[in-house]
């Protein structure tokens, strides 16, 4: 008898429903969600947004659109119809994600979508690399809402918000030219590889995205407190504040970007399609250079290429990427050197600059230092060593020096090295210091004059009375023996037989007499003989 009653008890429980073990990722809830400043973003900002106005087209619609929710068991269906390995659970929390996105932020969420035509594939792309589950390409969308320039009120900066020692760590470069956070390509491989590490440390997405967000040490101190418990649900509590609606915000994203038309968000189209190549960089480059030259609109090149900070690509370190539109990569490396050559001086200034010889020289406009600056010159069509040497006041046979060239022959698009002097115009006081730092010798001598001129006026007043005649010759023996006396210079590179007499107080015909020329050509460190006047 109790043998029946007990199997009458075992098959009445078998038709009962069964007892499912509540978990806290089904019933958590949170009065207090902070969520990420993506959600904060300035959709007025995004919508001048250049890539947005010239390459989709934005529905007005979804500013005036009343958000459309759904119920509870409609946003679970939804989100296990999602092809996700990433865990997407539905609770109380998620849901406020969710209508945030679908209610309060349809605009951002178009603009967003309108961004991720040109940055999804990017980012599928990184994803694939490494292997990685491919929904983590929707990470952005919570960390900066796609906007490659945003940066956190703690330093974090780019797509993927990476912070600097995160980043670097990662190989990505960070100076004052370049920072590779904001580098779309290199920044998602960095952040994919990145999360590929955290997984391995926890074997846990929900885990690895939580640690992504406030670094592997805050997660570990949580896993501890929640009693070694290793599941993002049960941690939740011990987590930072911010972190805690990180991993709710992911699956929001997640389902945002795959059921707007639900919420009456419309897709944004592409306006037209934005076919982009890149080229390697090895020269140092400005964006007004590219710009000029190939027609490209600044904003363009800026929103293909957000790492290069100041608009300057530093070619000359090592390689660097730049991406163009397709016909315009082309373009670029058929006229590179006309790209790097043009208007190089306004960009860059002086390449090369030797320091002074410290010799203070006088003119009319006043006293002087010169300063040897090499400069870069591209030959163009029509152009002669002659032409470019006179353009820049030096001899066609310091440029063949300067550039190892055999003949007076040059090939058009050639870029040479210019070597030239330029005034550096000094003050009294820089000439009195000037003086007084002068050898002993020199000084003495230049007192010497000082007394000879002094001597000279006193002796001109004294003598106003004396013969005329002998006064003449006297002035006529004393010009002979300057013109006699000779002294020797060495020609440097980037002189001409202006400069020389210029410098000397002389001219051009004194000194080809001195010293036996028929022509103006002179060779670097030839010595001529400079007559006196």
């Amino acid at each position: 008898m109790k043998r029946i009653i007990a199997i009458s008890l075992l098959s009445l429980a078998a038709l009962l429903p069964q007892a499912k073990a509540v978990s806290p990722r089904d019933t958590i809830t949170d009065n207090n969600i902070i969520f990420p400043p993506s959600f904060s973003m300035e959709t007025k900002n995004l919508h001048e947004n250049w890539y947005l106005q010239r390459y989709t087209l934005l529905d007005s619609a979804a500013a005036t659109a009343t958000g459309i929710t759904a119920t509870d068991e409609v946003y679970k269906e939804r989100l296990q119809k999602l092809p996700n390995i990433i865990e997407m659970p539905y609770n109380s929390i998620v849901k406020a994600y969710i209508e945030m996105y679908a209610t309060r932020k349809q605009q951002l969420v178009e603009q967003m979508l309108g961004m991720s035509l040109y940055y999804m594939p990017i980012f599928e792309e990184a994803c694939e690399k490494c292997q990685v589950p491919m929904e983590l390409k929707y990470l952005p969308v919570i960390e900066s809402a796609l906007n490659p320039n945003a940066v956190s009120k703690a330093g974090a900066c780019g797509l993927w918000q990476f912070m600097a020692a995160t980043a670097q760590g990662e190989g990505l470069e960070i100076s004052t030219l370049v920072d590779e956070r904001r580098d779309p390509i290199a920044s998602s491989e960095a952040a994919v590889r990145y999360l590929q590490k955290l997984h391995d440390m926890y074997d846990d997405w929900t885990l690895a995205i939580a640690a992504y967000n406030c670094g592997p040490g805050n997660v570990n101190k949580a896993i501890q407190r929640a009693g070694d418990v290793k599941d993002y649900w049960a941690i939740y509590p011990f987590l930072p504040q911010e972190t805690r609606g990180y991993v709710p915000a992911f699956i929001a994203a997640n389902y945002i970007m795959n059921y707007y038309p639900e919420h009456g968000i419309s897709h944004a189209l592409a306006r037209k399609p934005i076919v982009t190549d890149t080229v390697h960089v090895c020269q140092r480059v400005h964006f007004q250079q590219i710009s000029d030259v190939l027609g490209i609109p600044m904003d363009e090149l800026r929103i293909l290429n957000p790492q290069y900070r100041q608009d300057i690509i530093p070619g000359h370190i090592r390689p660097y990427s730049l991406i163009l539109p397709s016909v315009q990569a082309y373009c670029y490396v058929a006229n590179e050197d006309t790209i790097i050559g043009h208007d190089r001086g306004k960009y860059f200034g002086r390449e090369e600059v030797e320091p002074s010889d410290g010799k203070i020289r006088t003119s009319s406009g006043g006293n002087y230092i010169e300063e040897l600056v090499v400069k870069k010159h591209k030959v163009k069509k029509g152009e002669t060593l002659k032409t470019i040497a006179n353009k820049y006041g030096v001899t066609a046979e310091s440029i063949r020096a300067a550039n190892n060239l055999t003949s007076s022959r040059v090939k058009t698009g050639r870029v040479l090295t210019i070597n030239t002097y330029e005034r550096k115009y000094v003050n009294n006081d820089t000439v009195a210091a000037a003086v007084g730092s002068l050898p002993t010798e020199v000084s003495s001598k230049s007192s010497t004059a000082k007394q000879t001129a002094a001597t000279t006026t006193k002796s001109s007043k004294s003598s106003t009375s004396s013969n005329t005649k002998s006064s003449s010759a006297s002035k006529q023996s004393t010009t002979k023996k300057q013109t006699a006396s000779t002294t020797t210079h060495t020609v440097k590179s980037g002189e001409n037989l202006s400069k020389i007499a210029k410098k000397y107080g002389t001219t051009v015909a004194a000194i080809k007499k001195a010293n036996g020329l028929k022509s103006d050509n002179i060779n670097v460190g030839q010595k001529l003989k400079i007559p006196k006047k």
